[in-house]
């Protein structure tokens, strides 16, 4: 024998009766607000040189340094930024590489056999901590961008005669003044080295240096 439960003779009524029971309310999902655009930034705006005195104290033997303000880049790579396809961020890269090659046609920098590279972080004026090693990936371009011209031809070199521990100190990090308008902005100092890298001479030398940096 069978029985029948309470809950299938409620149904079974409500059939007879051309009544359905009614149904436990379903919760809709809310439609998620849109998010506002961010604000633009403004037109791009040259932030203050660094200071490189305290750059050049820290490095065994320099001589002449140079301060690049890099041409202003749309987008730069950051080291916790995940882009929706590899062509976006190969697209990133070509252009801060062509970027940092422009600058060899001026004429700003000269071939060096040893050198030390300081890349600033110039941020935008937004409340909160900024790590500049995060941008570590835009200074990878720029350095190849000035030790290698042409992708195609990796064996002619400019700036060095490679980017490697035995001819280059850094790239260093360091925290810049930030811009006033527009988006994040970098400079490199780039300081010549006296001598091998390995030497133990720690003789110091103050350098002349130049800039890019116009007002």
């Amino acid at each position: 024998m069978v029985r029948m439960t309470a809950e299938q003779y409620k149904q079974i009524m409500a059939r007879r009766h051309g009544t359905q029971p009614a149904a436990a309310a379903v919760a809709l999902p809310q439609k998620k607000g849109r998010k506002k655009p961010p604000a633009h930034p403004g037109p791009p705006s040259t932030p203050p040189a660094p200071a490189v005195e305290p750059l050049l104290a820290r490095l065994p033997n320099p001589g002449r340094h140079w301060t690049l303000l890099m041409p202003y880049a749309a987008e730069m790579l950051t080291s916790n930024k995940r882009y929706p396809h590899w062509s976006v961020e190969h697209r990133i890269r070509k252009q801060l590489r062509a970027d940092a090659t422009s600058l060899i046609g001026l004429g700003l920098v000269p071939r060096l056999q040893y050198a030390a590279i300081y890349y600033v972080l110039h941020p935008r004026k937004l409340n909160r901590s900024r790590d500049p090693l995060n941008w570590a990936p835009t200074v990878k371009a720029y350095v190849d961008g000035l030790v290698t011209p042409s992708p195609d031809l990796p064996r002619v070199r400019h700036l060095l005669p490679d980017d490697d521990h035995e001819h280059l100190l850094g790239p260093y990090p360091e925290m810049g003044a930030p811009v006033e308008t527009g988006l994040a902005r970098m400079s490199l100092v780039i300081v010549e080295l006296h001598g091998p890298l390995t030497s133990a001479n720690g003789e110091t030398v103050t350098g002349t240096g130049s800039s890019t940096y116009r007002n």
